[in-house]
């Protein structure tokens, strides 16, 4: 009888893990497929991510702090770190992904500028970082962030 039961269980067991083998490889969609070649447009994140950010007089107003993207991969937004000094009374702002401009400088380095002063960014709206929920909303109140940004997890 105690054997009986065992297999009972044994068996039970193997159906609910083998269900939901089969419903965590449905959601996680088709097998990803490794690419042979590098999209001829492509540049990596590191072009912006941790860049500083000039105005067009090559003043810095402040660096970016990191990259949004929508759901299918495009890049929507910048967060850009304003003001302070060290991080202490820094102030994260958003902008849209085409207010940054690229151009070249000092032998063909990548240099960021955007056509605003540090003053508009610092009295722009702010936003925080929620570490919990992964997302970035609303700076409630304060001047400053108060809390961790991606990169500093």
């Amino acid at each position: 009888m105690t054997r009986l039961a065992s297999t009972s269980v044994l068996i039970a067991l193997l159906a609910t893990c083998a269900s939901v083998q089969a419903q965590q490889a449905k959601q996680a969609g088709a097998p990803a497929q490794a690419m042979s070649s590098i999209p001829g447009d492509s540049v990596t994140i590191t072009h912006w991510y941790k860049q500083n950010v000039y105005d067009p007089n090559d003043t810095k107003i402040g660096e970016i702090e990191d990259v949004l993207v929508d759901r299918s991969g495009k890049a929507t937004a910048f967060i850009i770190g304003v003001g302070g000094f060290l991080g202490a009374g820094e102030k994260d702002v958003a902008v849209p992904f085409n207010a940054v401009q690229v151009t070249n400088k000092n032998n063909n380095k990548w240099y960021l500028v955007m056509n605003t002063t540090k003053d508009a960014l610092k009295n722009a709206k702010g936003f925080k970082y929620d570490r919990n929920a992964m997302t970035w909303g609303p700076e409630e109140g304060s001047s400053t962030t108060g809390t961790q940004r991606p990169g500093n997890r």
